[in-house]
């Protein structure tokens, strides 16, 4: 299976990688198992599902990380009969989109929620308070708050705007 790190992944693994607390490497190594298989839980894959011409059973292949991927499984293996791509819903979301997955892009960065932006309501163009009775958070949070937000500078204007003059 193959996977593209994102940003955000790769941020959680260094972190592990990074922490001085872990009193030996099979620490390290356990928190680094764990903190991967939650990444790849958060990941909707494929399967590809496979039927002989007969009619009989076929076998069935995956995970794939993508259906480009799938696909060019099967073109390689070349079995014959008839492949079908399968969408494996990803557990790991379904248990943020209830449960709350603070610190994970794209839900509430409010320490006490982070549930995803759908279960917030409508407020003008953002998004407001959170539908669940028992969630504290009054606002959608989107970026994280511990995090520095930087501005980039403009550029110098080029040529006589800038100042410079022709010899």
């Amino acid at each position: 299976m193959r996977l593209t790190p994102r940003a955000h992944e790769i941020q959680r693994v260094v972190d592990i990688l990074e922490d001085p607390t872990f009193e030996s490497p099979d620490q390290m190594a356990k928190a680094l198992i764990k903190e991967v298989a939650d990444i790849v839980q958060m990941r909707d894959l494929f399967v590809m599902v496979h039927t002989w011409e007969s009619g009989h059973k076929g076998l069935n292949f995956g995970p794939f990380g993508s259906t480009a991927e799938a696909e060019a499984f099967a073109k390689k293996m070349s079995f014959g009969g008839t492949g079908r791509l399968v969408p494996l819903t990803s557990s790991g979301i379904m248990l943020a989109n209830h449960d709350g997955k603070a610190g994970w892009p794209g839900y509430c960065y409010h320490p006490d929620c982070g549930h995803a932006p759908w279960m917030h309501a409508i407020d003008g163009a953002s998004r407001g308070k959170c539908h669940l009775d028992t969630c504290p958070c009054d606002k959608f949070a989107k970026d994280d708050p511990t995090k520095k937000k930087t501005t980039r500078k403009k550029a110098a204007p080029k040529g006589k705007a800038a100042g410079i003059n022709e010899l």
